[in-house]
């Protein structure tokens, strides 16, 4: 027997990716903060830096220099210390677009 009611708590396969379109539709700032930002004039700044003489190639390789940047700076806008950025990016599908990654692979 059915229920009149909506379920809460379910994930139905489209869900997920809706939820970014309707954080965009009431107006994401970080979706603003991309569309005018073009952030490729960072990327040959950011090279040079990252191009600096390494000790030793042991350990795992770095995320990309853009990456850090991006996370830095909301990192300063947001006021958040370390782990809380790092708890934001797990949680908050604006950031993950925010910083062009994917959270549906």
């Amino acid at each position: 027997m059915g229920t009149r009611y909506k379920s809460t708590g379910t994930n139905n396969l489209f869900g997920e990716e809706f939820r970014l379109a309707k954080i965009s539709k009431h107006g994401d700032p970080l979706e603003r903060l991309n569309n005018v930002i073009n952030w490729d004039i960072f990327i040959p700044v950011l090279q040079e830096i990252e191009n600096k003489k390494k000790k030793s190639n042991a350990g795992a390789k770095p995320y990309s220099p853009l990456l850090m940047f991006k996370i830095l700076i909301l990192q300063r806008y947001y006021n958040l210390s370390d782990n809380q950025i790092e708890y934001q990016i797990l949680d908050r599908f604006e950031f993950l677009s925010f910083f062009r990654l994917n959270p549906f692979r």
